[in-house]
């Protein structure tokens, strides 16, 4: 900021800061520390222990911040805890070690092998993660402080070096290394500017003020503060706690004590702007800081599929116990009965694998051969695969460039590979506002002077409504719609679709009847005259000289003051000075006329508040003519006018309600001339409530000022654009399309939430909005239950106008803000407004805290049962993208806290339309076609086992070589599985996006179902039958060959397996739908491969495979034409049934993608658009909110008739 300016800049008079004071929740301390006038916490300041020796010295937790699950002692336990946690993967543990000994039917290294590589490549992954976590927690906790030392200076520490009592100097644009309590600053009054973007997600600058009457020297920006050598004081507070607004105690100094409040209080994480430097005393440290106190576990997250998974692996147990049982009983009954009639066994001597004496014990130890026999039941390579697939997965989406942000750089990352395919399964998108579905910019679109409306240029949102329109009217008739219905809100004067972007940044108002001192050729001049001034004087804001290009920029408390000021000075209207008492503006009254300054004297302002809804200012001009200018809610605004300030009402709420309709923001200006008497009068009465201790202060305050903003004369509107970014609105219409609810969980204001709802179309006119809201006088004086009770009757209340509503097309939008949501949110009351909230259309919750977020995302979680996601771009939502069943980031400009909490990142909030329905889509469809043909292979391979150990007396021997099955997962059949984990799309990526309902598949979970799985394991039980039977009747007794030689065990064990080679990768060619080369080549490249092994392996000496195995592919099964005859024959036979199913599935009953399928292949989308079109329109969600919601409101509203939404082919769901 210029010298000039910050020298004369004095802001006490322009600020009525509030004492916040609440009742602290108080943990239990010791008690020394009790008894201290109430506040729990002391922190001596400058001081290395309590004055009294008796007493031990407070302890603190210090400053390092670890946000790491593991360290570098518990690692291995804890990382191998959790692996064998898993059932299967504790099974194959102690099968493992089981292998060792003389019951094992096959050598170690065929489950030793799988097992260390399963294990193996999971620790690896939870130490890569986990040294990402921590090498960022490094980052953060070696930042530079500059910490008072005892000779008055300052020496720079580390952040983890930082202790509560110190006192910490922060210079402009630096983050505050933790919670500070503010002594001084750069300003003369202790004022500072604190940007807190990481916390709450609010771009406005927060005003903070130092302690007034502490009598400290004049700070100076040098290395030395030798007043604070001998500053001894000591503070007393509240306990750490999350909450970001509320903040009590007291500071004992020099025998006074001063009360403290948030207005004092400069929390870790934010960052110092427009103040040279600040002096702190530090008071919460390291996890006991507010924005650490906010944040929540990170919970162990799983997906859904994975979750079915284990109850699939659950039954596959239950099965393999249940033969296993048989198996054994099988075996203790032939030891019983049959095996003493063998005498070639010589049954008479009790040897290791039975006992005809015992045959319960012989039983007992072949169920522990058989559980070890069978375990090929559980696909241990499964867990393996899932995760090569994953990280596959995660790759094609971080080089999807539909997924790149050209502007920014950055492309999308997938941080874990966890949650892919969840990624296809969200029902509810909870997401911040600020920064992830806006730009942090306002722009100055449109404006009502007079009742006359002003400005050109649509907004996005009648843009895209319009689009949305052309495209409805198109697909209805083939034609477009009327052009004159569109006129209004996309054409300008030369009858053009402007879409162009303003070069002037907040400002992109658009009509030359305004511009270029064109208004003073107006009718109604004098009022645009005043509406002019009013947009340059009446704020709070600063002007600034940027040091990089030495213009005059403004630094103010909202985005919307800083629009108004661009405008105004666009107008003519340039707002150059503030000084302690009078702002400066230069002034074009003339077209050929230089700009004249005039100075307006400022005698009082009154501020706006989220309560007041309104901002005054009481200024004397240049003519010693005393005014009034306000701006505020419409609503406040017009209860205010005077009987002869309404001349322009009526126009004027027409103007609005168009401005709202097109997803403006809106505030209305009016003004008041008053007499000397009149303000003097009023001005000692509104003194005299300043300089008042009483507990009624702010009532009367607040009474004062409602007097004085009385008989207002109304002179226009404002229409700002909170500029979205790029494609949020075309984003969430889509999204809306596809199924899934949208809520926002912001730190907003309530205003700035619900405009930002209409300009995404959340939010539309006609929509009745609930706000369940609780008074802050109710707060402040009643009792607890007596709030409780007035939530409850408003959510009854609420509930009931959802349940009696007459109109069919009735839309429902709830409103709540944090402090109601406090009480909402307890056990004895959450579900209820959980009820309301999913019954709603869209909810927006306001001024929410870090914790509340992750809260609510809880609720939504527990509550439904459905598939959560959270998104958001700061530190302040961190909490809420944890605790979402999927948490995104987007990479913006508030830090990468989020980003380094996510589970993906974005650059852009639009692309999460594809991150979903594309590739949400299609990870959800690969994994769960994946994993069901994983069992079925499995279920294939294990079952001609027990066929085997039944027709040969169950005595565990096994008709496979050790070699065969080891290989049978871990490669002969696991790189065609990837590949179709990898590579499956069953409909193209521009067919996701012009189809959206086809993502519901995933939140229906129609391809993962029970119905499906089993109907996949009763195909792996039928192949299994099949292909034993035939072999075994081929190949036994009679010979197979036309020599006469007979089939030994290890012959039919090779043809068995060959047919189950070619049969597994048949059916997997049958079930893939998008058929590349890769998808080919390990398909038929895996057959080739195993007879190259059988063929390989039979060179090799007898001592490094079976006997029988030798030569066994060129000289035994070879020139056998029965061996080539059993593997067609099989495999045809085996795969018959999935034919047969699927081509009458295509005809008669098709699922969605069948159709689309059949569509593309007789390329509808070129030879018939009208049809294609169509198609579109009726393959969508019906939805209340988006786009498409506001294009059919309109629609209705117009006689026209809407959308039909059909479920394309949704008798599957």
């Amino acid at each position: 900021m210029a010298k000039g300016i910050t020298a004369k800049l004095l802001r006490s008079s322009l600020y009525t800061l509030t004492n916040i004071r609440t009742k602290p929740s108080y943990k239990k301390e010791a008690a020394a520390t009790e008894e201290l006038s109430g506040y729990p916490r002391v922190i001596n300041i400058n001081q290395p222990a309590v004055p009294d020796d008796t007493q031990q010295p407070p302890i603190f937790c210090t400053n390092y911040v670890s946000t790491t699950k593991y360290t570098l002692f518990n690692f291995l336990p804890i990382a191998l805890f959790e692996q064998f946690n898993r059932v299967a993967n504790f099974y194959f543990l102690v099968a493992a070690g089981l292998t060792f000994t003389d019951y094992a039917p096959f050598d170690w290294p065929s489950q030793v092998v799988p097992l260390a590589l399963v294990v193996g490549f999971s620790l690896a992954k939870e130490l890569y993660e986990d040294l990402q976590r921590h090498w960022q927690d490094m980052t953060a906790n070696c930042q530079k402080a500059a910490v008072h030392v005892k000779n008055g200076g300052f020496e720079t520490k580390q952040w983890r070096e930082v202790c509560v009592g110190d006192i910490v100097k922060v210079k402009k644009d630096e983050f505050f290394p933790a919670d500070l309590l503010l002594l001084q600053s750069s300003y003369e009054d202790g004022m500072s500017y604190v940007e807190t973007m990481n916390l709450d997600g609010e771009t406005n600058l927060k005003v903070k003020r130092a302690l007034q009457n502490l009598s400290l020297p004049a700070a100076v920006d040098d290395d030395k503060a030798s007043h604070f050598s001998d500053f001894l004081a000591t503070i007393r507070c509240e306990n750490p706690n999350s909450n970001l607004y509320t903040f009590t105690g007291n500071l004992e100094y020099n025998g006074h004590i001063y009360p403290l409040d948030p207005a004092q209080l400069l929390l870790r994480d934010s960052k110092l702007r427009n103040t040279e430097f600040v002096y702190g005393v530090v008071v919460f440290t390291g996890n006991d800081t507010k924005v650490m106190q906010n944040t929540t576990q990170s919970p162990s997250k799983r997906s859904e599929i994975e979750l079915q998974m284990d109850k699939i692996i659950y039954l596959l147990f239950g099965l393999l116990i249940f033969i296993s049982i048989v198996s054994a009983s099988g075996f203790g009954l032939a030891v019983r009965n049959t095996i003493r009639s063998w005498w070639y066994l010589v049954p008479e001597i009790p040897g290791e694998d039975f006992d005809i004496n015992n045959f319960v014990a012989s039983g007992l130890r072949h169920l522990v051969t058989a559980l070890m026999l069978y375990g090929y039941l559980v696909p241990i390579s499964l867990y393996v695969s899932i995760e090569a697939v994953k990280i596959l997965q995660a790759r094609f989406i971080n080089n999807d460039l539909h997924l790149y942000d050209e502007v920014t750089g950055v492309p999308a990352n997938a941080r874990t590979s966890n949650l892919n395919e969840q990624l296809g399964q969200v029902d509810t998108i909870l997401s911040d506002k600020t920064g992830t579905l806006t730009c942090n910019q306002m722009d100055f679109l449109k404006c009502s002077i007079a009742g006359c409306p002003y400005g050109k240029r649509p907004s996005e949102v009648e843009l895209a409504a319009a689009k949305q329109m052309a495209a409805q009217d198109e697909s209805s008739d083939g034609s477009l719609s009327d052009s004159s219905s569109l006129e209004a809100i996309t054409v300008t004067d030369d009858g053009n679709i402007n879409k162009k972007a303003s070069s002037i940044k907040g400002f992109s108002f658009q009509d030359d009847r305004l511009e270029h001192t064109n208004w003073l050729k107006e009718p109604n001049s004098d009022v645009i005259l005043l509406f002019f001034r009013i947009l340059a004087v009446c704020h709070s804001a600063i002007p600034e000289i940027s040091e990089k290009t030495g213009e005059l920029t403004y630094e103010a408390e909202s985005p919307d003051e800083g629009a108004f000021l661009v405008a105004a000075r666009e107008f003519g209207f340039q707002f150059i000075k503030r000084t302690q008492n009078s702002v400066v503006v230069k002034e074009r009254l003339k077209k050929d006329q230089e700009p004249v300054e005039k100075e307006y004297s400022i005698l009082t302002l009154l501020d706006f508040t989220s309560k007041r809804k309104r901002m005054s200012v009481i200024l004397r001009d240049e003519s010693g003519q005393l005014l009034m200018f306000c701006k505020g809610a419409d609503t406040i605004i017009f209860d205010r006018l005077a009987s002869n300030g309404k001349t322009y009402l009526e126009a004027t709420t027409k103007n609005l309600n168009d401005y709202g309709e097109a997803g403006l923001r809106t505030l209305a200006l009016a003004y008041k001339k008053l007499e000397e008497k009149e303000y003097s009068d009023w001005h000692e009465k509104f003194h005299n409530a300043q300089i008042s201790s009483g507990s009624n202060r702010e009532e009367l305050l607040e009474e004062l000022s409602d007097e004085m903003e009385r008989g207002l004369t109304l002179v226009g509107a404002t229409a700002v654009e909170d500029k979205l970014q790029n494609g949020v609105p075309e984003c969430i219409d889509r999204l809306a399309l596809a199924g899934l609810k949208i809520w926002v969980l912001t730190g907003d204001k309530m205003e700035t939430a619900i405009n930002i709802g209409f300009s995404c179309s959340l939010l539309r006119q006609g929509m009745k909005q609930l706000c369940i809201v609780v008074s802050a006088e109710m707060l402040a004086e009643a009792a607890k239950d007596v709030v409780k009770e007035n939530i409850l009757s408003q959510i009854t209340t609420s509930m009931q106008s959802i349940q009696n509503k007459k109109e069919p097309h009735a839309a429902f939008a709830l409103i709540i803000d944090g402090k109601t949501l406090t009480y909402a949110l307890e056990d004895d009351m959450k579900f209820k407004f959980l009820n309301l909230a999913v019954n709603c259309a869209s909810v927006i919750c306001c001024r929410v805290s870090p914790k509340q977020k992750a809260l609510v995302v809880r609720l939504v979680k527990e509550g439904t049962g459905r598939t959560t996601l959270g998104i958001g771009d700061g530190a302040n939502d961190v909490g809420m993208i944890k605790e979402a069943d999927i948490g995104i980031g987007i990479s913006g400009v508030e830090g990468m806290q989020a980003v380094m909490a996510s589970d993906f990142s974005i650059a852009q909030f639009r692309f999460l339309e594809r991150l979903l329905i594309v590739h949400g889509h299609w990870c959800y469809k690969r994994i769960s076609k994946m994993i069901c043909y994983f069992f079925y292979k499995n279920i294939t391979l294990a079952l001609t086992l027990f066929y085997f150990e039944a027709e040969t007396g169950f005595s565990g021997q096994m008709h496979y070589d050790d070699w065969y099955m080891l290989l049978y997962n871990v490669f002969l059949t696991s790189c065609p599985v990837l590949a179709l984990g990898v590579l499956e799309k069953d409909i193209c990526a521009e067919f996701c996006l012009q189809f959206p309902a086809l993502y519901q598949q995933g939140p229906k979970n129609l391809f993962f179902d029970w119905y499906r799985i089993i109907g996949w394991l009763a195909n792996g039980v039928y192949a299994s039958f099949v292909i034993y039977l035939v072999n075994i009747r081929i190949f036994s007794p009679e010979s197979f060959r036309k020599e006469g030689q007979t089939a030994d065990m290890y012959v039919i064990g090779t043809a068995m397996f060959t047919s189950i080679i070619w049969v597994v990768n048949v059916q997997i060619f049958l079930v893939s739908h998008y058929l590349t080369s890769v998808q080919l080549h390990t398909i038929w490249g895996s057959i080739v491969v195993w007879y190259l092994i059988v063929y390989i392996y039979g060179l090799m000496p007898v001592q490094w495979s079976a006997g029988n195995i030798y030569q066994q592919l060129p000289e035994v099964l070879g020139p056998a034409y029965k061996f080539y005859l059993s593997t067609v024959f099989v495999t045809i036979l085996c795969n018959l049934p999935y034919l047969i199913h699927i081509s009458y599935q295509r005809c008669y009953n098709p699922e969605d993608h069948h159709v689309l399928q059949e569509m593309k292949n007789m390329k509808k989308d070129v030879t018939d658009r009208k049809m294609w079109k169509r198609e579109q329109v009726k393959a969508t969600q019906e939805t209340e909110i988006g786009l498409s919601a506001r294009v059919d409101a309109r629609m209705r509203m117009k006689g026209k008739t809407t959308r039909k939404y059909s479920s394309l082919a949704y008798s599957s769901s």
